[in-house]
């Protein structure tokens, strides 16, 4: 098989334009990765692929012996594994919460679009690219929609009153909030009481009265969500 450098050309342009498609989806909520990351990945990605073919197949068979003919197979796995590195990049953590393992998911398939262009699988990568921002836009809009459980944990600070803790705890489950766990600490010198709460609510999204009703609470100095 031999590739023209019209052919090739083709392959990288469209490999950069199905790559910043599912980056401007990104670009536009804010990930990390976003249009340039996404293009430059999904361009390499096909120069990749294009390179390990044109070894293979237009080099390979000409000047190479039989025993060290390249493997274009081989090479595009060493961009596939490679790829991790760049997807661990936008996987971050804060306390409790991990974000972007969709955007590294992203990454990943991106890879694997600009591979895909490279061999030549126009319709797969179109299509594949096509699920990937319906997947993004689409889905995430169902998913809005969903009753599911959200976590939240708050830390209410509040003066020493007799039986001020049981009234914290009866405003959240007056709310259908579960109390999954909780501490508390006394400072004896100041007269204030720390609790912690992890709470649990199954909802399209947390109810932010409850926490303005637990912060409008007698004695109460300060609500803290994290």
């Amino acid at each position: 098989m031999t590739l023209h450098e019209a052919e090739v050309l083709f392959r990288l342009v469209l490999a950069a334009i199905l790559g910043g498609v599912v980056g401007f989806e990104r670009e536009v909520h804010g990930r990390p990765a976003g249009i340039r990351t996404y293009l430059i990945l999904g361009l390499g990605s096909a120069l990749i692929m294009v390179v390990s073919l044109y070894l293979s197949a237009g080099v390979g068979d000409k000047l190479l012996p039989e025993a060290l003919r390249v493997d274009p197979a081989r090479i595009a796995a060493q961009a596939v594994t490679g790829i991790g590195f760049l997807g661990a990049g936008v996987i971050l953590r804060y306390k409790d919460t991990i974000r972007g393992l969709t955007t590294a998911a992203c990454v990943w398939v991106v890879c694997a679009i600009g591979l895909a262009v490279g061999a030549g699988f126009y319709l797969f990568s179109t299509v594949v690219t096509a699920l990937t921002v319906f997947s993004l836009v689409g889905i995430k809009a169902m998913e809005k929609k969903l009753k599911k459980d959200w976590y939240q944990e708050m830390t209410v600070v509040s003066q020493d009153l007799p039986g001020q803790f049981n009234h914290i705890q009866d405003t959240i489950q007056k709310h259908e909030c579960e109390v999954v766990n909780f501490g508390l600490s006394r400072d004896l010198h100041k007269k204030e009481i720390t609790a912690t709460f992890l709470l649990r609510v199954r909802t399209t999204h947390p109810d932010r009265w409850m926490f303005q009703e637990v912060f409008e609470l007698p004695g109460v100095k300060l609500v803290d969500l994290n």
